[in-house]
């Protein structure tokens, strides 16, 4: 049942992406040119999925566990450190460069329009030389840290 869920949930937020417009990295890039074509339309997106966010937060909480699982798995930790602040960093110059972010390039790729796959490629490869990066350094993420310590 939890691969179906997450299966419809996946493509319900696939169709909104792409009804949306967001999956056209012209459109978000246009929300950043402030001195040219801008397009608000990225803020009125954000404003609906916020808005979403906020009421289904408030229902599902309301519950004493969650419908698939056990247990409500929330994070523990609420500080900010360097690896979080760093990664929002990368993702927003990322976004702001290549006009994607993950969850816009994935319904894309439908498109077949091969700047997806060039882009998705980057990700996947940004990915495994982060992973790689902390396991040379010795570096811990911090839901590592977390576990270790409970």
């Amino acid at each position: 049942m939890k691969l179906i869920s997450s299966y419809a949930i996946g493509l319900i937020f696939g169709i909104g992406i792409s009804i949306s417009g967001m999956a056209n990295p012209a459109k978000v890039l246009n929300f950043f040119d402030f001195a040219g074509m801008w397009d608000p339309s990225l803020i009125f997106v954000m404003g609906g999925a916020l808005a979403t966010a906020f009421i289904g937060y408030r229902i599902v909480f309301g519950f004493s566990r969650p419908l698939l699982s056990d247990r409500f798995n929330l994070p523990a930790r609420r500080d900010l450190d360097l690896p979080l602040i760093g990664g929002a960093a990368v993702f927003g110059v990322g976004w702001g460069i290549g006009g994607f972010c993950p969850g816009g390039a994935l319904p894309a790729l439908g498109t077949g329009n091969y700047e997806v796959f060039i882009f998705a490629a980057a990700m996947v490869a940004g990915i495994l030389a982060a992973k790689r990066l902390q396991r040379w350094s010795g570096q811990r993420t911090s839901a590592q840290k977390h576990q270790e310590r409970t």
